[in-house]
């Protein structure tokens, strides 16, 4: 549209109305007929565009409308949908979507991310912190495209965990959701140490050897095959830093690191040799002689004591001259052996003065 140049009559002046001048004589401005019908025609074609119904006597349609229509075809609409039970969303419910699951566990799904609805944004986001599961379900064959490291085509649903988690998902119109932001990127499986004994939204939990199922967790199942330290349950007793395959079929387990030290793993640098990755390592037990004051207390040999400690609970002995960790082993039969029968053996273990934290681990 423009101004009527077209149209001679009208008075126009540099291109544009004036009002009439009587001092000067000069008359004001003309709207023709077609041109305000054209304006006119132009405003309601936006009001009905809207979906909304032309009102004579509302001033402020043409702003209205001009805000529907831009919410409609951002990919994230000014809405907000609230939740408290399981439900399918349609897209005009499409916006922040704020979910109460306090009362049972709940599915949400997703509208179709096909054609007809084209590139749409939602945030779901959870309000409670009770334990039911709340799930964030793909509709149909559609697929939610997260930890592609792990599957290319993503995973069929997501799991928000705890009060406050939330997930920034966009279609694709081609049957796929794709993340854009969440409320918690920390990589999938990585342990760390917490300063609470609640569990962080997020998406945690326990570093407790957990038995999980692999169809209510498969992107932890599939990092649990890929990640090099997936071992049988069966072979769990002295390698509870692994995962493992659980019953074989249904169900694997999860790392079980309470009440034990980390380390580095070695990885070639020739340290800490032949080493497993999640595989437990005895501590030691440090022992030494001192004087000549208890002839005969610890039997004919050292062996004789020694064999009695770290018996229950996998430690490791060595035998140490002197104060200090480290230092020669002396095999049963020795001289020096011999020579320290007839002294009294103290033994000691190495253990760093310490704080405990709860352990956690990443699940989604």
């Amino acid at each position: 549209m423009d101004y009527p140049k077209s149209i001679p009559s009208v008075g126009l002046v540099a291109g544009r109305f004036v009002d009439e001048n009587p001092v000067a004589g000069t008359p004001g401005s003309l709207i023709p007929a077609v041109w305000g019908n054209a304006v006119t025609q132009e405003i309601l074609g936006v009001v009905a565009g809207a979906g909304m119904a032309a009102s004579e006597a509302d001033n402020g349609q043409l702003l209205k409308a001009i805000q529907a229509i831009i919410g409609v075809t951002s990919p994230m609409r000014s809405v907000v949908t609230r939740l408290a039970a399981s439900k399918m969303l349609v897209p005009e419910e499409l916006g922040l979507v704020l979910i109460d699951a306090s009362s049972a566990a709940a599915t949400i799904t997703l509208a179709p991310a096909n054609v007809a609805m084209g590139i749409r944004d939602v945030i779901v986001r959870r309000v409670d912190n009770s334990g039911n599961r709340l799930v964030i379900q793909a509709a149909g064959t559609d697929r939610i495209r997260f930890h592609t490291h792990l599957s290319a085509t993503g995973y069929t649903f997501l799991v928000l965990m705890g009060g406050g988690d939330w997930w920034h998902l966009r279609s694709d119109g081609a049957g796929s959701w794709w993340p854009v932001g969440r409320f918690d990127n920390t990589p999938l499986g990585r342990p760390f140490f917490e300063t609470t004994t609640l569990l962080s939204p997020g998406g945690y939990g326990a570093l407790n050897g957990t038995v999980m199922n692999r169809a209510q967790w498969p992107w932890l199942w599939d990092h649990a095959q890929q990640s090099g330290m997936l071992g049988t349950e069966a072979a769990r007793v002295g390698n509870e830093g692994k995962w493992t395959s659980g019953d074989g079929a249904l169900t694997f387990r999860g790392p079980e690191n309470r009440g034990e030290f980390l380390r580095v793993l070695d990885e070639g640098r020739g340290v800490d040799t032949d080493r497993a990755m999640g595989a437990f390592q005895r501590g030691s037990i440090h022992s030494y002689v001192q004087g000549a004051n208890g002839g005969g207390a610890v039997g004919s040999r050292w062996s004789d004591s020694l064999a009695a400690f770290g018996a229950d609970t996998r430690e490791e002995i060595q035998y140490v001259s002197g104060l200090s960790n480290g230092g020669p082993i002396y095999p049963a039969g020795t001289s020096y052996q011999m020579d320290a029968a007839n002294t009294l053996l103290f033994a000691f273990k190495s253990r760093p003065r310490n704080i405990a934290y709860p352990g956690r681990i990443k699940l989604i």
